[in-house]
């Protein structure tokens, strides 16, 4: 080893070390100065030996590369959505839940960070990725930007797993985000509105220099992989601040609602003196075991939630109301607005939800109203002054015809919307039927948008989504804007899509609350659209996490005859109406199903599914009739009492379920 490596070496490791010392720990022992200066050294010591060149070396987060595309990666661990709760009642409920399911539990609160979420992947103690939250199924590849975020350790400390997914949160706090916005200011350039966008839209800048200059910082709150060393929530956050990451000492282990409650109120308030924005707390269930147990609906996990605090709120006018059809046939009343600024944006327009809430909150035209960010995404009414009431505010009477079919609109029982029945001959259902399936999550046909589909529409070619098949180039030629190369990339694509999977093509028939999990669940069970189309209620509802709700939708979509000829339509031109069904390792269980619940030490959820459905079993969501066999694992709960109360379903150890597949 020659004198000058171990030169570098010794200067990346101190500048590491005071690098942790500064950006994670906020203890820094050296002036900024001096770490400027021994990091000039190891810059012209890199450059004058480029064969020491290391892509983790520190002077690697100064930036300086080009991204002029970020390529998609698909998620090894998807990345889920939180359900939030907004009162205590939604709380209280979470925990009846939870708690139903898994017997009493123990809580660890978090801040929720109000930023741009984000999951590094680390190989062999090196950062391999950085990659965007996405749709949850996939994001961007933004390796670059993120190693200029000093908070992010390139290596760890070991030991560690060979490979992990780590999550977090990227913010901007409030004094760089003034700092930034006072150096826009000075060069006569528009104000960005807010630091959570400000964030996000940083670590999509192709210059990773200048991501480098905005002072990011990242939060870290989740470890995903296989054999990882910590069984809480609480010693997983521990183990992650030993690799080096930041994680914020503002948690608290809860051992009941009261401790949550208490958690919540003091940072409601306390929240004004962070240096930087959260919108709320998250609470999860602690124990690891418990929260594999809880598993996941189609959109979050069961086994956390978010807590928001009540969302910025403005006073502005009510000017009036206009109706939106969606693609179901919803109606959803839109509330036009005087210009205000809210939350850093301005707002113009506002949801009102349904009938109820226009009646519930007896909002009138001409109304002085209280719109707030729902969720901090949707504006939406939430109130009315009544004390600023002008004297000719016009009452609100919901319409009673389709507002573009004319058709009359339909509520069926227990249901907020009011709907258009008509279809097959509602322009905006037609559209956003098609829209949705040449959508990426769906048949990803990227040649047609939704202003070709208007146009297709609008002149006759399409009129449902099987009409895409019929389509000859010669016949988009003559549509606006419509030259031949593009008319070729059309045709081409369409003829494309016809080789994707059967669950894509079944979520983009637009069922309704068939979401794209959920087909990929019902095509795991029902492998054929011949098979799913004859399935009765009952079995639809034994899938794993399909209830009563969708199984009706299902059930429903496929006793129309028009859908059915539809289905002949789309097999006819050759979409795959079948899943290719994974080999399977034997037959040993078939016809019977399965549910585990407990702690599992034999092998994990995930693995127990894969062994059911490889010997020809199937996976149940709860305890009832349905259920065959109950695999139980360490301290297994009310499944257990109630499937002993049932005195029909197979209680089984986890190496009883073994022997049975051996």
């Amino acid at each position: 080893m020659t004198e000058v490596y171990q030169k570098i070496e010794q200067l990346r490791e101190e500048l590491n070390y005071h690098n942790h010392k500064y950006y994670v720990l906020d203890s820094p022992e050296i002036s900024d100065y001096d770490f400027d200066m021994k990091l000039r050294e190891l810059q012209a010591l890199e450059e004058k030996y480029p064969e020491y060149q290391d892509l983790n070396s520190p002077t690697q987060r100064v930036g300086g590369s080009i991204t002029k595309n970020f390529p998609t990666i698909t998620h090894e661990y998807r990345m889920y959505s939180l359900s939030n709760a907004y009162s205590k009642e939604e709380l209280f409920e979470w925990i009846e839940r939870v708690e139903k399911s898994v017997g009493e539990a123990e809580y660890f609160c978090e801040l929720k960070f109000d930023g741009a979420s984000i999951s590094l992947i680390y190989e062999n103690g090196i950062l391999k990725y950085g990659v965007t939250r996405g749709d949850g199924f996939m994001g961007d590849e933004i390796t670059n930007n993120v190693k200029t975020i000093r908070s992010i350790p390139l290596k760890i400390t070991k030991p560690y797993p060979e490979k992990f997914h780590i999550r977090g949160e990227i913010i901007l706090s409030i004094k760089a985000f003034q700092d930034i916005n006072a150096e826009r200011e000075e060069l006569g350039l528009e104000p960005f509105m807010n630091p959570r966008n400000t964030a996000s839209g940083s670590l999509k800048l192709q210059d990773s220099a200048e991501v480098a200059k905005r002072g990011l910082q990242a939060f870290m709150y989740n470890v995903a992989g296989v054999n990882l060393p910590f069984d809480t929530q609480e010693n997983m956050l521990l183990q992650a601040r030993k690799w080096g990451f930041k994680v914020p000492d503002t948690t608290r282990k809860c051992k009941n609602i009261d401790e949550i409650l208490a958690f919540i109120e003091y940072w409601d308030t306390e929240r004004n003196n962070l240096p930087y924005e959260i919108d709320g707390v998250v609470i999860k269930v602690n124990s690891i075991a418990q929260q594999d147990e809880l598993g996941y609906t189609a959109k979050s996990p069961r086994w956390a939630i978010a807590y928001k605090f009540k969302a910025e709120q403005a006073f502005t006018e009510l000017k009036s109301i206009s109706y939106q059809v969606g693609r179901t046939g919803a109606i959803t009343p839109v509330a036009n607005l005087e210009p205000v600024l809210l939350a850093g944006t301005t707002v113009k327009r506002a949801s009102l939800h349904n009938a109820d809430i226009i009646e519930k909150l007896d909002v009138r035209i001409g109304d002085i109203v209280v719109v707030e960010k729902g969720g901090e995404i949707i504006p939406k009414i939430v109130d009315v002054d009544l004390m600023q009431r002008p004297l000719n505010a016009e009452k609100v009477e919901f319409i009673h015809e389709c507002p573009e079919c004319k058709t009359l609109l339909i509520r069926k029982e227990g249901e907020a919307a009011h709907y258009c029945p008509n279809e097959d001959g509602c322009p905006p259902q037609i559209k956003g039927r098609i829209e949705h399936f040449v959508s990426r999550k769906a048949m990803d046909i990227e040649s047609i948008g939704a202003e070709t589909i208007a146009l297709m529409y609008n002149n006759g070619l399409v009129n449902n989504i099987a009409d895409l098949y019929r389509l000859k180039k010669e016949d988009l030629l003559p549509l606006e804007r419509m030259a031949e190369k593009s008319a070729q990339n059309i045709i081409t694509s369409v003829e494309n899509s016809k080789q994707m999977p059967f669950s894509k093509v079944l979520y983009g028939l637009g069922i309704r609350y068939v979401g794209e999990t959920v087909a990929k669940k019902i095509t795991k069970v029902y492998a054929t659209i011949d098979s799913l189309m004859e399935a009765s209620q009952e079995d639809l509802e034994a899938i794993d996490t399909i209830g009563v709700r969708i199984a009706e939708s299902v059930k429903e979509y496929f006793s129309k005859g028009e859908h059915r000829q539809l289905i002949a339509d789309l097999k006819s031109f050759g979409l795959q109406m079948e899943q290719e069904q994974e080999e399977l390792l034997s037959q040993k269980l078939e016809n019977q199903t399965f549910l585990f619940t407990g702690k599992l030490t034999a092998f994990t959820r995930d693995e127990a599914k894969d062994l059911v459905e490889k010997n020809g079993g199937k996976i149940v969501s709860s305890v009832s009739k349905n259920l065959n066999n109950l695999v139980v694992g360490e301290k297994a709960g009310s499944k257990l009492k109630k499937a002993e109360s049932l005195g029909t379903v197979k209680i089984l150890t986890e190496q009883e379920f073994l022997d049975l597949i051996k």
